[in-house]
């Protein structure tokens, strides 16, 4: 899955029968510091995301598991909104992996 953000939107007057009533987006990939990267993706919008939203897109054959992509010729699609992320911030992951279930719940 890529994490992203949307910033544009693809019309195409023009295409196939079978994606006629499908919204194109684009989202730009975005590190985990909200930051964002180069790559980007054309994605089929199945959640009604809006510009400048964080999603998550699923690409590949997961991308025709939506209801409104099913059997369909798309790669992508935007199929979760996010609402927020939690990202924890280690400096030594070894210290963590040592931790017991006792060590997390207290904090």
């Amino acid at each position: 899955m890529l994490l992203g953000r949307i910033v544009g939107t693809v019309w195409a007057t023009r295409k196939d029968h079978s994606v006629t009533d499908l919204k194109f987006l684009i989202v730009q990939g975005m590190n985990l510091d909200g930051s964002a990267r180069k790559d980007f993706v054309v994605a089929v919008d199945s959640v009604g995301a809006g510009m400048g939203e964080t999603v998550l897109v699923a690409q590949g054959s997961s991308g025709r598991q939506t209801e409104i992509t099913k059997d369909r010729p798309v790669d992508a699609v935007i199929m979760a909104i996010v609402d927020d992320l939690e990202v924890i911030k280690k400096k030594s992951w070894k210290a963590f992996d040592r931790m017991e279930v006792g060590d997390l719940v207290s904090g």
